[in-house]
C-alpha cells in the first residue's frame, strides 16, 4: 500500500517551523489572553515566562511542545516577548539550558491545557478522515493536512509523521475501496456485461465504444443535432441512469465520472472488476445527463445563430437588393401623387387671404398632368412593385426574416420527432402552451392539410398568426404547419431560456425551482443561512433601517452638494460627475518603480514556474485521476513544462526535451492523468494563500476588495461552446473567461462561458466558485455586470457591489417616500422603492439567496428564472426593489466621495493590467483558444490562470525583496510610493522559444537581485 506521498521537505516540515508565520497567523496563535497570562505570569524569572509561552504557543500553532526552544522564530519571540514585557528577547537561549524546567513546562501544560496522546485519539481520528475521504476525495496530501489540523484543533499531540501517513493512506484506500463496492453492487451481471461492452472497440472501428459516446457535438447545425439527440437516446437506453445512486456523495460520482471521462479505455481495463465497473457506471450516469446537456446547448445555439440570426441576416440582405427597386418605385409613386396635391388642392394667398380652386377642373386633366412627368405604365409596374417587395400595412418588424425562417425548414426536420422522444420536457404553468404544442408537431410533419383546431393558435403571436393562417399557398381551411413549426421553435428558445421550459432529465437545463431549499430542507439550512448572511427572518424592522439609511444619505450628500464640484445636475435633473483626474506620479514614484523593475533578476517562464513550485509546494496539488498516490520522479517539471505548453498556447514541441521528465510519452500521460479543472483550482488556492502572506501584497490591500471581468477568445474551430460577435471576434465564434482579482492583485478563479453574455448572469456563481483566498466584501464589475436583480441578490448576499456606470445620467435613483425634498436630487431620484412589495415575497427571498449561499442551485438559473422576456417576474421585481436602494446608495457614494469612485477605478485598473499579461503569456497560436470542448477550455484556461498567478507571486516576491533591499541602502521608499507599484511587469521574463527547465541552487531562497544601476542586458 503506498503511503511515500510526502517529498522529504514536506515531512522535515511536519510539526515543525517553516519560517516565520505570518501577521496573521502570529495574531491568531500566538496572541496571549487572559488565561494564558494567568498561567505565564506564575513563572518568576523573565527566560521562564517566555519559554513557557513559547511552549504554550507553539503547542497551538504546530501540535507538539518544543525539544529545542531556540528553533522558534525571531518573529515569534518578538511578538512573545513584547507581550510579556521583556526587553531582551534573547534569554529564551537561557531557557534551552535548563532541561529539567522544559520537561516539567511541558508536563504541566499537558495537564493544565488537557492535551491528550495520539493513541487517546486515534479511532475518533480514523472515523473522521474516512467521513472526509469518503465525502470529498480529496487527495493524500490534503487529508494529511486537515487531519494535522483536525489533531491541533482537539488539543492531541501530534504523532510520529510516519505514523499519521500511514493513517491517512489506510483510511483513503479504504474508503476508495468502498466507493467502488458500493456502485460495484448496485449492477446485476447484464449490466455489468455491458458496461464491459463499453471498453471494446468494434471490428472496422478505431476506439472504442466508451470513446464514441464521450464524444459531444461540435458542429451547429441539423444533422449534428440529430446525432447529438441519437448519442443521448443511445446512452439513455444503456439503462445506468435509472439506476439509484443517491447514497454516493455527488463529488465523489463527479470524480469517478471525470476520470472514466478522460482516461483512455485502455487504462480503465487495467483495474480490477469494482473499480473499473464503478467507474463505468459513474461515467454512463454522468454521460446520461450530460449527453442531453450536450443536445440542448446545441438546439439553443442552433436556434439563436442558425435560424434566427441567419434570418435576419439573410433579409436584410435580400432588403439590401431590393432597396434599388423599392426606391425608384416609392420616387415614381412620389411624383405622382405631387402632381395629384398640386392639381387638386385649393391654394391660399397668405398675403391677401384670397383662395384659388384646384388647377384642373376634371380627372382627365389631373391624368394628363400624371402621365407628363411618369407615364401611367410606369406607375402601374412601380405599384406592382411596391406591393411585390413591402410587406402588408398590418404586417410587423418581424414577420420579412419570419418569412425567411419558414424556408429553412430542411434544418430542423431531422430532428425535431428525435427531440421529443429523447427529451423529458416540463414546464412551469406560463410554459405549458408551447410545451403542449412541441409535443403535438410529429403529428403535423408530412400532412397536406392541417386545420386550425388542430394547433394552438394563442400561440400565434404578431406576423406569426398571419404566415400560419393566411400564407398565399394555402388552401381555405388550412394552415401552413411549416410556419407554426417555427412558432412554436421561436417560443420554446425563449422559454428553455428563461427556464419557463425545462428538460427533467438534463443537469444544465433543469428546472432550478427544484434545486430549490424547500420544505424541510430550507427549514433546517434557514437559521445558518440567515445568520451567515446577517437576515432577519422578518423583514419590517430590516427594511425599516435600510430606508432610513437611504433616506438620510439622501439628506446628507445634498447638504454637501454646494462644495462638491464634481457633481453637475443637467436640465433634465440627471446627474453627471466631472471626470477623475489621474493622479499625479511624483519623482520619488518613478524613481522607486524604476529601482525596483531593474533590480528583478532576468529569468525564463519556466523557471519562474520551477521557482514557484518549490517555494509553495503547489505542484503536489496535482494527484492523479486514478486514485494513486505513487508520484512520478521530477514530476514537477513535467507539469512546468505543461502550464508552459497550455498556458502559452504553444502546444507540447517547445517543451519537449532529453530528460525523462520532458519526453512526449511522459508529458501526454500527466496531461491525462494529473491536469485536471479541480487540480488547476486545488493548486490556486496554495499560490492565493502565499501571495497574502508576503508584505507587498499586504500593502496594495487586505484582500476585502475583488473585480470580476471577462476577457475574450476568439475559438476558430467548430465548437458549440462558442458563439458569434463580430465586435470581439470577427467572423469567428469565441468565449469569455469570466475571472476574479483581489486588490493583493491575485485571481481568485474564473469560469469560462459560450459568447459574450452579459456578465450579470455569472458574476455572483464566480465569486461562490472562487478557488481561495479571503471572501471579498467589496465587489467591482463594469457596467456589463449591472442589472437591479444582481444588485438584489449581491446586497442579500453580503456583498458591496461597486459596478462601474458609464451610462449614469441614464440611471434612475430611488427613493422611498415621493414627498420629501432631496434639493438637487429632487428630479433624479424619480423611482419609488415598494418596500411592502419586498416584504410580501421576504421569505421567497430568503429561500432564492439562503439556496444559492449554500450552493444548491446556480445563480445564472435564478437570475434566468426570476425574468421573463426582459422583464422580472413578480419575485424578481421584489428582488429589485431591494436592490434598487443598495443602487441608490452606491450612486450617493459615487457623488459624495471621490476617493470611492478611485478606488474602483484602481481595481478595475488592476483587472486591466491582467488581462494584458495574460494576453502576453498566451501568445501561441494568435492568442486564440482552439478547444472544442467546453472542458477543454476550463482547463487550458485553467493552466493560464495557473500562471498569471505564478508569475505575479514570483514578480511580488523579489519586488518585496528589492523593497526591503531599497530601504536598507538607504534609497527614499514612501509607503504611499510602494501602493502603487505593479505586480505585472514582464520585460524580465522570456516567454518565447524553446525553455530549459532547470533551477539553479537558490541560497537563501531567492536568487540574487540585479544591481539598479546596472547597464541593460542586450
Amino acid at each position: 500500500m503506498p503511503i511515500e506521498f510526502l517529498t522529504d521537505e514536506q515531512a522535515a516540515a511536519y510539526a515543525a517551523y517553516r519560517g516565520a508565520p505570518s501577521r496573521t497567523e502570529l495574531e491568531r496563535f500566538f496572541f496571549l489572553d487572559d488565561a494564558d497570562r494567568k498561567l505565564i505570569e506564575s513563572k518568576r524569572r523573565a527566560h521562564n515566562r517566555l519559554g513557557y509561552a513559547a511552549q504554550l504557543t507553539t503547542a497551538r500553532y504546530l501540535g507538539v511542545f518544543l525539544d529545542d526552544p531556540t528553533g522558534v522564530p525571531a518573529e515569534v519571540v518578538d511578538y512573545l516577548a513584547e507581550q510579556l514585557d521583556i526587553g531582551d528577547p534573547s534569554v529564551l537561549k537561557v531557557y534551552g539550558e535548563w532541561e529539567n524546567t522544559r520537561l516539567e513546562h511541558v508536563r504541566e501544560l499537558r495537564q493544565v491545557l488537557e492535551y491528550r496522546e495520539f493513541a487517546e485519539a486515534e479511532a475518533e481520528l480514523r472515523s473522521w478522515v474516512d467521513a472526509r475521504a469518503w465525502t470529498t476525495g480529496e487527495g493524500p496530501k490534503a487529508l494529511f493536512d486537515a487531519a494535522a489540523s483536525w489533531l491541533r484543533e482537539r488539543r492531541v499531540l501530534l504523532p510520529g509523521v510516519t505514523t499519521l501517513t500511514r493513517l491517512v493512506a489506510s483510511v483513503r484506500e479504504a474508503a476508495n475501496q468502498r466507493l467502488w463496492d458500493t456502485l460495484y453492487g448496485l449492477l446485476n451481471a447484464g449490466q455489468r456485461a455491458v458496461l464491459d461492452s463499453l471498453l471494446t472497440v468494434p471490428p472496422s472501428e478505431r476506439i472504442s465504444e466508451l470513446d464514441r459516446l464521450r464524444r459531444g457535438p461540435v458542429r451547429v447545425s441539423g444533422p449534428q443535432m440529430k446525432w447529438s439527440l441519437q448519442r443521448a437516446e443511445e446512452i439513455a437506453a444503456l439503462g445506468m441512469g435509472d439506476l439509484d445512486v443517491s447514497a454516493i456523495p455527488p463529488r465523489r460520482l463527479a470524480e469517478l465520472s471525470r476520470y472514466g471521462v478522460d482516461g483512455k479505455a485502455s487504462l480503465l481495463r487495467r483495474h480490477g472488476d469494482s473499480r473499473r465497473l464503478a467507474t463505468l457506471l459513474a461515467t454512463t450516469v454522468y454521460l446520461t445527463t450530460r449527453a442531453v446537456d450536450d443536445a440542448l446547448d446545441l438546439l439553443e445555439v442552433l436556434i439563436a445563430t442558425k435560424l434566427l440570426a441567419k434570418a435576419e441576416r439573410e433579409t436584410v440582405k435580400e432588403k439590401m437588393k431590393t432597396l434599388p427597386r423599392v426606391e425608384r418605385a416609392s420616387a415614381k409613386l412620389a411624383t405622382a401623387f405631387q402632381v395629384v396635391f398640386d392639381t387638386t388642392s385649393e391654394l391660399v394667398d397668405t398675403d391677401t387671404g384670397e383662395v384659388t380652386g384646384p388647377a384642373v377642373e376634371s380627372f382627365e386633366a389631373m391624368w394628363e398632368r400624371i402621365e407628363a412627368v411618369v407615364p401611367r405604365h410606369e406607375l402601374a409596374a412601380a405599384i406592382a412593385a411596391l406591393f411585390e417587395l413591402t410587406p402588408p400595412l398590418d404586417s410587423d418588424a418581424d414577420e420579412a426574416w419570419r418569412s425567411m425562417l419558414v424556408s429553412r425548414f430542411g434544418t430542423v426536420r431531422p430532428f425535431l420527432k428525435l427531440l421529443v422522444a429523447v427529451v423529458d420536457f416540463g414546464a412551469t404553468p406560463e410554459g405549458e402552451a408551447v410545451l403542449d404544442a412541441l409535443k403535438s408537431l410529429p403529428d403535423l410533419m408530412g400532412r397536406k392539410k392541417v386545420g386550425p383546431a388542430e394547433i394552438d393558435t394563442g400561440l400565434l403571436v404578431g406576423s406569426w398568426r398571419r404566415l400560419v393562417l393566411s400564407a398565399p399557398h394555402l388552401e381555405p381551411g388550412t394552415v401552413d404547419w411549416k410556419a407554426y413549426t417555427f412558432c412554436v421553435l421561436e417560443q420554446l428558445h425563449r422559454m428553455l431560456r428563461s427556464k419557463q421550459v425545462f428538460a427533467k432529465n438534463s443537469s444544465k437545463w433543469g428546472d432550478p425551482r427544484a434545486k430549490l431549499l424547500d420544505g424541510e430542507a430550507w427549514e433546517q439550512a434557514r437559521p445558518t443561512v440567515l445568520a451567515s448572511l446577517g437576515l432577519p427572518g422578518e423583514a419590517g424592522e430590516h427594511l425599516a433601517a435600510r430606508a432610513a439609511l437611504l433616506d438620510g444619505t439622501y439628506r446628507e450628500v445634498a447638504g454637501r452638494l454646494p462644495d462638491n464640484a464634481q457633481n453637475v445636475f443637467d436640465d433634465d435633473g440627471r446627474l453627471h460627475f466631472a471626470a477623475l483626474e489621474p493622479e499625479p506620479e511624483p519623482s520619488s514614484l518613478l524613481d522607486l518603480r524604476a529601482a525596483v523593475n531593474a533590480m528583478l533578476p532576468r529569468v525564463d517562464l519556466p523557471e519562474v514556474l520551477l521557482e514557484v513550485l518549490s517555494w509553495t509546494g503547489a505542484d503536489q496539488a496535482f494527484t492523479s485521476v486514478t486514485g494513486g498516490e505513487a508520484r512520478l520522479r521530477d514530476l514537477h517539471v513535467t507539469i512546468a513544462a505543461l502550464l508552459v505548453a497550455h498556458g502559452c498556447n504553444v502546444g507540447y514541441t517547445p517543451v519537449i526535451g532529453g530528460a525523462d521528465a520532458l519526453k512526449y510519452g511522459r508529458l501526454s500521460h500527466v496531461d491525462q492523468t494529473y491536469l485536471r479543472l479541480a487540480t488547476y483550482r486545488a493548486a490556486n488556492a496554495t499560490l492565493i494563500e502565499h501571495q497574502a502572506s508576503i508584505g507587498l501584497a499586504q500593502a496594495w490591500g487586505g484582500g476585502l476588495v475583488a473585480s470580476v471581468d471577462g476577457m475574450r477568445f476568439v475559438v476558430p474551430v467548430p465548437s458549440v461552446y462558442a458563439r458569434p460577435n463580430p465586435k470581439f471576434f470577427g467572423r469567428r465564434g469565441g468565449a469569455t473567461w469570466l475571472n476574479m482579482i483581489n486588490d493583493q492583485a491575485a485571481g481568485l478563479g474564473g469560469k469560462v462561458v459560450a459568447g459574450t453574455p452579459r456578465d450579470s448572469l455569472y458574476v455572483l456563481d464566480v465569486l461562490y466558485d472562487r478557488d481561495g483566498g479571503k471572501r471579498p466584501e467589496m465587489i467591482v464589475t463594469d457596467t456589463a455586470s449591472y442589472s437591479d436583480i444582481v444588485f438584489g441578490l449581491l446586497t442579500l448576499a453580503g456583498f458591496a457591489y461597486a459596478p462601474q456606470l458609464a451610462d449614469l445620467p441614464d440611471q434612475k435613483m430611488w427613493r422611498i417616500d415621493r414627498t420629501v425634498d432631496y434639493g438637487a436630487f429632487q428630479d433624479a431620484a424619480r423611482g419609488r422603492v415598494d418596500l411592502a412589495r419586498i416584504e410580501r415575497h421576504w421569505e421567497d427571498i430568503l429561500r432564492i439567496i439562503g439556496s444559492i449561499h449554500t450552493g444548491a442551485v446556480r445563480a445564472y438559473d435564478v437570475i434566468r428564472m426570476l425574468s421573463r422576456d426582459g422583464r422580472p417576474t413578480p419575485l424578481g421585481d421584489a428582488i429589485a426593489h431591494y436592490g434598487r436602494i443598495a443602487k441608490t446608495l452606491h450612486i450617493l457614494r459615487l457623488a459624495d466621495e471621490p476617493g470611492y469612485r478611485r478606488q474602483i477605478k484602481v481595481q478595475a485598473n488592476l483587472q486591466e493590467g491582467r488581462h494584458a499579461l495574460a494576453r502576453k503569456i498566451f501568445h501561441g497560436r494568435a492568442g486564440q483558444l482552439y478547444q472544442r470542448y467546453q472542458e477543454g477550455m476550463e482547463d487550458q484556461i485553467g493552466a493560464l490562470g495557473l500562471v498569471l498567478n505564478a508569475l505575479v507571486l514570483f514578480n511580488t516576491r523579489y519586488m518585496d525583496a528589492a523593497v526591503t533591499q531599497l530601504r536598507a541602502d538607504g534609497f527614499d521608499v514612501r509607503d504611499e510610493d510602494i501602493t502603487r507599484l505593479s505586480p505585472f511587469v514582464r520585460h524580465h521574463v522570456n516567454m518565447l522559444g524553446r525553455y530549459s527547465f532547470q533551477l539553479p541552487d537558490l541560497t537563501g531562497g531567492l536568487r540574487p537581485l540585479r544591481d539598479k544601476n546596472a547597464p541593460e542586458e542586450q
